[in-house]
């Protein structure tokens, strides 16, 4: 065998043994959160991305403690009243989708193509893997990770699970998280002894807990909207999926 013959098979042995480590190594990366995601499935997170950054900051401006307050209840300790505001402020479609929510995210590109901005669309599970895993940025890259995150979330996880997630981890005022410490902050009371306008007011500030007040103009103004979509229970079949509406289409 000549010389030239055996450096091309050493070169091309080399070149598949890179590209064996290279798809190893993307496999346990993409892989990665699965365990952390079934620990999930049994405990609250101690810290997430979003708490952080926040102590980080805290931490520059020398403020203390560095550690944000967070305060993790169970399900049985969150009012059922909280729960429904929760879903008709940021997501009331929670139960009809896999995570990602298509009906919405046309809505939001069609305001998008009139000239508004594009908000909106993340649901409450995109949210819940932003706010464990990722940093906050409009980025390709980073809305990638959260769709792939989302999607193992809903795999894993039973749609009441990822709600105390969000419950728990979500920012509800400024350096508050957890509905529990909100709870305490806003009303001086347990999340379990909410009432139904206190539970509205608590998610009307969901989109921006630092800045608006569960007493504000703002809350006042959403919370009126949420109460109204908490009389109904949130929707967990399509109207046109119901036996009823299949057989007054075959009517027709």
């Amino acid at each position: 065998m000549s010389p030239r013959r055996k450096t091309g098979t050493k070169r091309g042995t080399g070149w598949r043994r890179w590209l064996r480590r290279l798809a190893i190594g993307l496999a346990v990366f993409l892989l990665l959160p699965v365990p952390a995601i079934l620990l999930f499935s049994v405990v609250d997170p101690p810290i997430t991305a979003v708490m952080l950054a926040r102590a980080g900051s805290r931490l520059m401006d020398g403020t203390r403690p560095v550690f944000p307050r967070h305060t993790p209840v169970s399900r049985e300790q969150q009012s059922p009243r909280l729960r429904r505001a929760v879903l008709a402020s940021e997501d009331d479609r929670f139960y009809l989708h896999f995570g990602i929510d298509t009906l919405e995210l046309r809505k939001a590109l069609e305001r998008r193509r009139q000239g508004g901005r594009l908000r909106g669309a993340s649901t409450l599970t995109q949210q819940v893997a932003k706010n464990i895993f990722l940093w906050n940025g409009r980025s390709f890259i980073r809305k990638g990770l959260e769709v792939y995150l989302t999607l193992w979330l809903e795999l894993l996880l039973s749609k009441e699970r990822i709600l105390d997630l969000y419950i728990n981890l979500a920012e509800w005022g400024p350096d508050e998280f957890g509905a529990e410490a909100g709870a305490q902050r806003h009303f001086r009371k347990s999340a379990a002894k909410l009432t139904r306008e206190e539970a509205a007011r608590m998610a009307a500030i969901l989109p921006s807990p630092r800045r608006w007040s569960p007493q504000g103009n703002i809350a006042t103004r959403r919370a009126a909207v949420i109460l109204a979509r908490m009389n109904y229970p949130a929707p967990r079949e399509l109207p046109e999926a119901s036996p009823t509406s299949r057989r007054k289409t075959q009517r027709r």
